[in-house]
Formats: C-alpha cells, structure tokens, sequence
C-alpha cells in the first residue's frame, strides 16, 4: 500500500481531517471502541486548521487521494487559541526534557494524531511525525503533546517511535502523560 505523507494544504484536505477526527472523538464513540482502538480529544473546524497551518504544517497520511491519518501540530504561541488546550500549556511550562525546561527548547506541540480503522498498525503515525519533523521550520528540535493515560494504544505508538514521558499529571477528570521526542533523531 502506497502511503503519502505531506501538509495538508486543501479545504478537501482539510475537511478530511475533520470526517476522521469526528469518526474517533471520544464523545461519539462507545467506551469499548475507545478502550480498543483509542480516541482523540479536541474538536477543531476548518478556520482553526488553517489557522494552525500558518504556523506550522498539518501533516496528513493519504492513500488512494484519501486521508487515512493526520497530526495537527502547534506551537507555543498558540497556547490561548484553544482555550480547552491551555492547561496542557501551562503544564509544559513546568517541565523538563534531558534535565532542561523544556520551554528552553524550541519545540512543536503535536495538537492530536489520528489514524483510520483499516491503517492503524502500519507505522504510520511514525511516518506523520517524521514528516511533521521534515516540514517545520529546522529550529524546532522537540515535539511534545499529552496523551490522557486511559487512551493506552495512544501512548504505545508514541513510545514505539521514540516519544518519552517527562511528566504525568491530573486535570479535566483525566490523568495526562506528557510526552516528548527529539525530532532530529
């Protein structure tokens, strides 16, 4: 199978990622599908992914000309655009990667990644988050996000490609791993 990864750059692009997003939200799918396939938080529109895109690319996953998979990317100047997402910000303030403060890095926030049923398995949210790396600006060394820890399939293919937790914390009901990878690796 033929995956093209590369920044999403259309309003079909764009709306893609939306039909994917909404299909894997966690407040429409079941708790057995979220247990078993995982699930993704925020819900963004068409204005807040292009928004986003000025800053820095939104990459998706393609096959066929179809989105199977996505990740949304920010960054630090962002941190009051989505009101939902301010705490994780205010939490990456006080955290540290390889015994620094991570705001001493320039780094990315990986805002969400998504993967289509049929295309989870395959290594492609390593293959979005590679591309996401060739795409920012070059100063930015660090992509960091937050993973709620009851979304386990999240967090392992995370890991898998080389994102480690630096903090774990509590808010909105939900207890949160941080995460961060070297994206010049």
């Amino acid at each position: 199978m033929n995956i093209i990864y590369r920044p999403a750059e259309t309003d079909g692009d764009f709306e893609q990622i939306l039909s994917l997003q909404k299909n894997n939200l966690y407040t429409i799918i079941s708790q057995e599908v979220q247990d078993r396939e995982g699930f993704v938080f925020a819900e963004h529109d068409i204005e807040k992914l292009k928004f986003m895109s000025g800053r820095v690319p939104q990459i998706v996953a393609t096959a066929d000309n179809r989105v199977v998979g996505y990740t949304l990317a920010m960054t630090p100047s962002m941190k009051n655009h989505i009101p939902s997402l301010t705490p994780m910000f205010e939490q990456f303030e006080q955290c540290l990667y390889k015994g620094h403060p991570l705001i001493s890095f320039h780094f990315v926030v990986g805002g969400q990644v998504c993967v289509a049923e049929g295309y989870r398995g395959m290594g492609i949210v390593s293959g979005l988050y590679h591309a996401l790396a060739r795409h920012a600006d070059a100063k930015y060394s660090v992509c960091v996000t937050e993973i709620a820890r009851r979304n386990p399939r999240s967090l392992k293919a995370h890991q898998k490609m080389g994102f480690e937790i630096i903090n774990t914390y509590p808010a909105q009901s939900e207890i949160w791993d941080v995460v961060a990878w070297d994206m010049n690796r």
